[in-house]
């Protein structure tokens, strides 16, 4: 499995704290099935974590790939950021200090989580238009996508994918996020389930029972797709799968 979206940088924002704690998080993530995660710490965050992209976050990424082969796990780290979209998010992603998943077309976006609709959908439009595929984090977790009904098909005819979170799935955001959740995941809305993992000891990065879950709630081929096929063509930068 390819995890697309976990806060495993370490000591950037409120993910993994410390080189211990990633060397940790990616060891759980291997026992768990996963071989490849895609470090996208928040970013664009106003008053809170800004990050733009610079050569430090380039050599942290690269010590992390060196640390997890010294300690014998088979795993590999990207580089890319979760974008909290407000302010001048597309133009610095256009001047490459806000980046996409390992340099492809696919940024990782997000919004307050009670942002308006509208707004929501004019920012998402704009990265079209500068030719990105915005991949939408955690929708079920958006105020608007579970109050308004045609909130998930308004986003796909806009050209975003959606991110569905393995905790929303399991019902660790509350009732309403696992509702929205599975029902995003029945319609065939959903593109990707990613972990969303902060640390080593909550809201990990251990993917193999939520594998279990989409399995034997959907289809093997479906957990496949949204767990492997789909995080892998992002990272390659290719064109991904409908279900």
């Amino acid at each position: 499995m390819l995890d697309i979206h976990c806060h495993i940088l370490y000591g950037v924002d409120d993910g993994s704290f410390s080189p211990e704690e990633t060397v940790k998080m990616a060891g759980i993530a291997e026992q768990g099935g996963t071989n490849a995660i895609v470090a996208t710490p928040h970013s664009n965050v106003p008053d809170l974590y800004q990050n733009h992209w610079s050569a430090d976050f380039d050599l942290k990424i690269e010590l992390i790939n060196k640390a997890l082969a010294e300690n014998g796990i088979d795993l590999k780290v990207y580089r890319g950021q979760e974008i909290f979209c407000a302010g001048r998010f597309a133009e610095l992603l256009s001047e490459g200090k806000l980046i996409t998943l390992n340099n492809s077309r696919y940024p990782l976006v997000e919004f307050d989580f009670y942002e308006n609709s509208r707004t929501a959908y004019a920012m998402l439009r704009r990265l079209k238009a500068d030719g990105y595929v915005p991949i939408v984090a955690h929708p079920e977790r958006y105020e608007f996508v579970f109050e308004e009904e045609d909130a998930a098909m308004r986003l796909k005819e806009i050209g975003c994918l959606l991110q569905i979170n393995k905790g929303s799935l399991k019902g660790s955001f509350g009732y309403q996020a696992q509702k929205v959740a599975h029902r995003l995941v029945a319609d065939g809305f959903a593109d990707f389930v990613a972990s969303d993992a902060h640390s080593p000891y909550m809201r990990t990065p251990f993917l193999a029972n939520v594998r279990e879950m989409l399995s034997e709630e959907y289809s093997p081929d479906y957990a496949e797709l949204l767990l492997s096929e789909n995080p892998r063509l992002v990272i390659e930068n290719k064109e991904i799968l409908t279900y």
